[in-house]
């Protein structure tokens, strides 16, 4: 049984400051940080740069045993992992991207007991030669950790399906554990609006969970929105706003791979020191982006969602949105990279004009979000009719090349139970519509084009109703 002995109040802090030197933690890091120590389930919602990171990996030192961190994405695993191996921490990552003697290295330590935080994606996590390790009865872990928790909202019914199996993985591995064994989880995320929390919540079994809630208010976060009429002036508008601020860092998000290429080679054609960052690039190339952006020797980068979350850069003055997110969860992560030092920061978002004539583009990118979303639940209720009311994850994948999203899409729906994480059972028709991300993306729509204060519509949106009743941020451009 692993009751944990909980350490003094004293010791936390001796050792907050030991490792990150800081005095005093910043509200509510503390109330986080003893709901973690006393193994409660928790969700916890808390603006970019607001110090989450630290709420998980404090508990995590200080007890014995092993704690998950579920993570998104491979930059930010690194990011972190990096960090605190600098400060002399147990700390490991996993992923696909690792050379086989070091994954095989963290194998080891995993199977020895010598980690106290091991990183990994929902893929690695559910991966045979992981999953082995992590059933083992004699294997300590205290807490699984969902950091980004909204990628599960976001990403896990079609794009990374294994989040939609997340839930069943604490049963699992209790399963195989010694009796009174107890296994917390918290997810953390800076972004998730009512409907959000409440998928987390459900997908992930979180039972009776502490909630904290932050509201994402940045008061030196100057947000704005500009119509280009044109394809051209959408391209002067960015070279203007550049040129206004020279040397500044800063960050162009764009919609695609090939946006991020096509834009970064105009920009450099102009004479700009910059760089095109997606997920296609190898780890290598993605390396050396971020550390050529961090250091400074190059000013901006043009990327898509691939990049900025966990990669801690203080001084961004400015992110331009070139294109519109699809959604307003990642705009506020997005918009969310700058001005992290409290000094004032712009965040420009260039919109075609409404009709679509004269420059279709934006328009044409909703419809094809929107008829991918469609097309990919039509193939699931399609897949229904096949697959085995009972199977196993990956004979129907390895049968189907949709299966796994097809899975997931029904998981969402009400339609399917996982009897653990690797085993599924079809229940019924359809429980609950799924919340389609069209809904969502009908809220970005209204958010570019409304007249009220921006950092009310964000407030009410995610939830902050009471805040947001008589708000007027007076630096957005609306207020203007």
């Amino acid at each position: 049984m692993n009751h944990p002995i909980t350490p003094s109040c004293n010791e936390v802090r001796t050792t907050f400051k030991k490792i990150w030197g800081y005095e005093d933690f910043r509200p509510p890091q503390g109330e986080i940080v003893n709901t973690l120590l006393a193994q409660k389930d928790a969700l916890i919602i808390m603006p970019t740069g607001g110090g989450k990171s630290i709420c998980f990996q404090l508990p995590a030192l200080l007890q014995t045993g092993l704690t998950l961190v579920v993570s998104p994405l491979v930059a930010l695993m690194e990011n972190q992992v990096q960090e605190l191996l600098q400060h002399h921490q147990k700390a490991a990552l996993l992923h696909s991207e690792l050379p086989s003697s070091q994954r095989r290295t963290t194998l080891q330590a995993l199977e020895r007991q010598q980690l106290r935080l091991l990183y990994l994606s929902p893929e690695t996590l559910l991966s045979t030669p992981v999953w082995e390790r992590l059933c083992h009865p004699q294997l300590r872990i205290n807490g699984i950790i969902l950091d980004e928790a909204h990628c599960l909202v976001q990403w896990g019914d079609t794009f990374r399906p294994a989040y939609r199996r997340l839930g069943a993985v604490r049963p699992a591995l209790l399963k195989s554990k010694p009796p009174g064994t107890k296994i917390s989880i918290a997810a953390f995320t800076a972004t998730a609006d009512p409907l959000a929390q409440k998928i987390i919540s459900t997908v992930l079994q979180l039972q009776q969970p502490e909630v904290f809630r932050l509201n994402p208010y940045r008061p030196n976060l100057h947000t704005s929105v500009r119509i280009a009429w044109t394809p051209r002036s959408r391209k002067q508008q960015l070279l203007q706003f550049i040129q206004n601020r020279p040397q500044q860092p800063g960050l162009i998000y764009v919609r695609t791979r090939r946006d991020s290429e096509n834009l970064a080679a105009w920009l450099a054609g102009m004479g700009y020191d910059t760089a095109s960052y997606h997920a296609g690039l190898g780890a290598t190339e993605r390396r050396a982006v971020e550390a050529n952006w961090l250091g400074g020797k190059i000013p901006f980068v043009v990327c898509t969602c691939a990049f900025g979350m966990g990669i801690n850069k203080p001084d961004v003055r400015w992110v331009i949105h070139f294109h519109a997110p699809h959604l307003l969860s990642e705009y506020v992560q997005e918009i969310g990279r700058a001005g992290r030092d409290g000094k004032p920061a712009q965040a420009l978002t260039l919109v075609s004009e409404p009709t679509g004539w004269l420059d279709p583009e934006d328009k044409q990118r909703q419809e094809f979000f929107q008829e991918q979303m469609r097309s990919q639940q039509q193939i699931a209720q399609q897949l229904v009719k096949k697959l085995p009311k009972t199977g196993e994850v990956n004979a129907v994948t390895k049968q189907f090349p949709d299966g796994a999203t097809a899975l997931a899409l029904l998981h969402s729906s009400g339609q399917l139970n996982w009897l653990d994480p690797f085993h599924y059972t079809i229940t019924s028709k359809i429980k609950n519509q799924p919340t389609t991300q069209s809904q969502a993306a009908k809220q970005m729509h209204q958010y570019l084009t409304t007249k009220q204060c921006r950092w009310q519509f964000l407030l009410h949106a995610f939830g902050f109703d009471r805040e947001a009743a008589n708000w007027r941020c007076g630096h957005c451009d609306n207020c203007h």
